[in-house]
């Protein structure tokens, strides 16, 4: 019965662990640009959208689909970022667990 108990506890503790790191996931910010640099979209690495800075010369009638095209860009290249780094905080939790290496939590 002792294992059962240190697995119950283990449960518990990588629970409480999960839902620290979705805290701090939620406080992480990531950026993605297009355009080199003219527009730049910030995300938490959960992927709630925080910012949009778009540089002044392209708030032109003319430039409207450029506009549209490079946020999209910007919103995909931040989303990519905000992955990878939420995998990353995952890897080291897993790692802080005493997980075996590849076997990582689930999200």
């Amino acid at each position: 019965m002792k294992n059962i108990s240190q697995l119950l506890k283990a449960a518990q503790t990588a629970q409480t662990r999960m839902a620290e790191l979705q805290e701090e996931l939620g406080r992480i910010t990531v950026e993605g640009s297009a355009g080199g640099g003219m527009v730049t979209v910030t995300l938490t690495a959960k992927g709630e959208l925080k910012a949009i800075a778009i540089d002044p010369s392209l708030l032109k009638s003319e430039e409207k689909e450029i506009l549209e095209d490079l946020i999209v860009a910007a919103h995909q290249n931040a989303r990519a970022a905000a992955e990878e780094r939420m995998k990353t905080e995952m890897a080291r939790l897993a790692s802080e667990m005493g997980l075996p290496p590849g076997m990582g939590l689930p999200f």
